[in-house]
């Protein structure tokens, strides 16, 4: 029976007054085992990252909002999902919709030895219409180098994220669900965009009235952001509009040329696409996108990036270039789980410790295994001696320590293997007293972490 303080039975007001708070729309919980996936998706990305010569670089979740206005007034992300908001001492912040612009914020304000090679993990926020794989609250892995102009940068970022996605599963340029297609284009320098927007400008108000309403407004502020519309009302238009290779400067060409001819070099394959202008407006130059065959046509990028030359400046940095890319987390695990790889990983303990002795004694063989190198849990609340076994084979442990007052006195622990060693598929869990072929025994207690070695060695 449920009681309140004071032994006293609730009554339904009670009930009715507490609180019942659940996640906010677009954000979710996540628990173990798909925390531990999420884990080592994070590990694999910084081996990858470390072995290019990056070093991790954590910022703040919330920014001066004027950091991310410079994303672009005319993206959705500055214009419509961007969480805003004063705090208490008068300051306009806004939580990061992506880490790229608080990297260069960092720069600018502590400046690093160049080129700076950063990579990061973490959340960012976005007020936008949550659907699958796309939240509210997201995480991303990404990588930035700050301080070149070397198009070879940009080869040597994009192949970052091609080894990062082959490690996973996801390989670029291959058939079926475990394919990712690399799409890549240049938006040329700044300077090549003024003769650009003005054809493109000229060419969509000759058919104003055939481009979705939110495409006009766009197009009023940024005609460049446009050619990112995934509207079918625009499709027809923006497949036929000018194409930004025609009025690039002849260095910028030449860049692009170069980090072609990288990738060819590397064997990456990939697609040219002239209408990859990415969602924010601070790209230059090499712009570059990562699809994943798995998921629908509409909603299968995974990650993406490109040169963003001036950003550092505008937020009063010095004129250094940069380059990076993110990947989304969310998106490239259902990737992952459409093509049939990195899955879940299975996160058993080692040990599990069993008392009947009050709990002493486990709290010290489980200190002891863990300063060893093993992963340890045990039962607590003084539970029976069945039920502290019935925990363990829900455990998946590879041994259980059992100790009773006869072994607490005797200065002995038992050790019962409960199924094969890592890296053995031909045993399950243990039937009473044994498995795989090794019964329990009883040990000195000064030999458990020997013994315990000796049983979990492959």
């Amino acid at each position: 029976m449920v009681t309140t303080q004071g032994g006293r039975a609730p009554i339904l007001s009670d009930l009715m007054a507490r609180p019942s708070f659940q996640a906010t729309p677009g954000t979710r919980d996540l628990f173990a085992p798909d925390t531990d996936r999420w884990r080592v998706l994070t590990g694999i990305f910084a081996d990858e990252a470390s072995r290019a010569g990056f070093g991790q670089v954590v910022t703040p979740m919330f920014e001066d909002i004027g950091v991310f206005t410079r994303l672009g007034e005319a993206s959705d992300v500055v214009s419509k999902e961007l969480y805003d908001f004063e705090d208490k001492g008068g300051r306009r912040l806004a939580l990061r919709p992506e880490l790229t612009a608080s990297v260069c914020r960092a720069f600018a304000q502590n400046r690093q030895l160049l080129p700076w090679k950063s990579w990061y993990a973490g959340a960012a926020f976005r007020q936008e219409k949550s659907q699958r794989g796309r939240f509210r609250q997201f995480d991303q892995v990404g990588a930035e180098v700050i301080g070149s102009h070397d198009p070879d940068l940009d080869v040597e970022l994009i192949a970052l994220a091609v080894r990062f996605y082959e490690q996973l599963g996801l390989v670029v340029g291959a058939e079926g669900p475990t394919g990712l297609t690399l799409l890549i284009n240049s938006l040329g320098d700044k300077a090549d965009r003024p003769a650009y927007l003005s054809a493109l400008t000229d060419y969509f108000n000759a058919s104003l009235d055939q481009l979705s309403e939110q495409s006009q407004q766009t197009l009023a502020v940024n005609p460049l952001r446009v050619l990112d519309s995934k509207r079918p009302q625009d499709a027809e238009l923006v497949a036929a509009a000018p194409v930004l290779a025609d009025f690039i400067s002849a260095e910028a060409t030449a860049a692009f040329e170069r980090v072609q001819q990288g990738l060819d070099a590397l064997g990456i394959t990939y697609t040219v696409d002239p209408r990859l202008v990415r969602g924010l407006d601070y790209y230059t130059r090499t712009t570059f996108e990562f699809a994943a065959n798995s998921l629908e046509s509409a909603q299968n990028a995974v990650g993406g990036g490109g040169r963003y030359d001036g950003l550092v400046a505008d937020l009063g940095g010095p004129d250094e270039p940069g380059v990076g890319f993110a990947l989304g987390i969310d998106r490239t695990l259902i990737a992952c789980d459409e093509a049939g790889v990195f899955a879940t990983p299975e996160v058993n303990v080692d040990v599990w410790v069993v008392c009947t002795t009050g709990g002493l004694e486990a709290v010290g063989i489980a200190d002891e295994l863990r300063q060893a190198g093993y992963s340890v849990d045990r039962s607590f609340d003084n539970r029976s001696m069945k039920a502290q076994m019935k925990a363990a084979n829900r455990s998946g442990a590879a041994i259980a320590v059992i100790v009773g007052d006869g072994e607490a006195a005797a200065g002995t622990v038992s050790v019962r293997p409960m199924r094969a060693p890592s890296g053995d598929t031909t045993g399950g869990p243990a039937e009473a007293g044994q498995d795989a072929g090794t019964k329990q025994r009883e040990i000195s207690r000064p030999d458990l972490v020997g013994t315990i070695k000796e049983l979990l060695q492959p």
